[in-house]
């Protein structure tokens, strides 16, 4: 560009929008709702989120207007308290962005809340620290809760929890204690019902709520399974645990 022509423009008929407004959803999803995850994800929930007919913002005029998440979550796992954020170009009433999520959202999901968050607040998986898990075991072969009930106590106690998960196809040794914050029975059943709390460590990554129930197993002595696993929220900076 010759320095004389001054700074570049946006092209004519293609003004840059600004972000006006940024939206905190709470969602649900349930345990039969489509098995995506990644891509496949993103993808639906951009085709949602467009036929909204919201005014989302685009950082560029061709840019997508994507979802922002908080964690990603597992395919197959139901979700009781999921946070995920819009951004819009316009000032846009509640009762107006309830109305159009709730007519598009993807298959298996619902809208349990939303509210309004100051657009400079840090990226919303920024914030995120941990994570609460509901598992319920499979009530056959498993044992009284008041023998699960002790074992969570040994692990909590643990100094380590030495455990293996596969990274790049290869088994790695890796501490899973610093990743358990709390493990508790909340249901003597049968079945029994566990909540966990997970840690996310920035260096050792994220605790995994089938992994702690590997290493409850271990401590007993026997297997353990569970019959299914639902993430209730996760924790995030500035919420208590």
């Amino acid at each position: 560009m010759d320095a004389r022509s001054g700074p570049a423009r946006e092209p004519a008929g293609e003004p840059r929008s600004l972000p006006r407004q940024r939206w905190r959803l709470v969602l649900a999803r349930s345990a039969d709702a489509p098995e995506l995850a990644g891509r496949e994800l993103a993808d639906a929930w951009d085709e949602a989120i467009a036929a909204t007919r919201l005014p989302l913002y685009r950082a560029t005029p061709a840019g997508r207007a994507r979802v922002a998440w908080g964690a990603p979550l597992p395919s197959r796992m139901a979700a009781e308290r999921e946070p995920a954020e819009i951004v819009l170009s316009e000032v846009v009433p509640v009762w107006q962005v309830r109305d159009a999520l709730t007519r598009c959202l993807p298959p298996g999901w619902s809208l349990v809340d939303l509210h309004d968050v100051w657009l400079g607040t840090p990226a919303l998986a920024g914030q995120v620290t941990g994570a609460v898990y509901r598992v319920t075991l499979e009530a056959s072969g498993c044992p009284d809760a008041d023998a699960v009930r002790s074992a969570a106590a040994v692990l909590l106690a643990a100094g380590e929890l030495i455990r293996t998960r596969l990274k790049g196809g290869t088994s790695v040794a890796y501490d899973l204690r610093p990743l358990l914050a709390a493990l508790s029975v909340v249901e003597p059943g049968p079945p029994v019902v566990l909540r966990i709390e997970t840690q996310i460590h920035p260096e050792r990554g994220s605790g995994r709520p089938e992994e702690v129930v590997a290493a409850l197993g271990d401590r007993m002595g026997q297997p353990i399974v569970a019959r299914s696993i639902v993430r209730e929220r996760l924790i995030l900076a500035h919420e208590p645990a």
